[in-house]
């Protein structure tokens, strides 16, 4: 992953083990001075969002541990980081970022795509074997 990336996932485990933990530990408190355990509804769902923010903050503390640091600027082959511009047999282009951390507008360095262009220059085509079926990429342009 890219610096830019590394760091953001960085300040998103600051923040679930910041602000985000402290909510839940009040909530918890809080739910504690309703009374009863058994039948206490807050209390129960403040637990399982405990339980949900603790296992995120485990996943993203093994991916900062695991994570490898790219710094490909100015690099003419394609790596995870780099936004690519990839263009069809029929002509339609697709803008994508190489991204391991997912969201709209990526594709994972390991999806076909990513495998695909992955070493890669301006220019090759590749075959990109997709589970609708295998299509050609032209990569066409590229950036940091």
């Amino acid at each position: 992953m890219t610096r830019a990336q590394y760091d953001k996932l960085a300040a998103d485990l600051a923040e679930l083990e910041g602000p985000k933990r402290a909510e839940i530990i009040e909530a918890i408190a809080v739910a504690r001075g309703y009374g009863d355990l058994s039948e206490n509804f807050e209390y129960h769902s403040a637990k399982n969002e405990q339980g949900l923010l603790e296992r995120r903050i485990t996943i993203l503390r093994a991916r900062l541990e695991n994570a490898t640091v790219v710094d490909g600027t100015g690099s003419e082959v394609v790596h995870a980081g780099h936004t690519i511009v990839v263009e069809n047999e029929n002509g339609d282009r697709i803008e994508v970022e190489l991204s391991p951390l997912g969201g709209a507008g990526t594709a994972s360095p390991t999806s076909p795509l990513g495998a695909a262009v992955i070493g890669k220059r301006i220019g090759d085509t590749v075959e990109v074997a997709a589970p609708r079926g295998a299509w050609k990429a032209t990569i066409v342009d590229l950036h940091d």
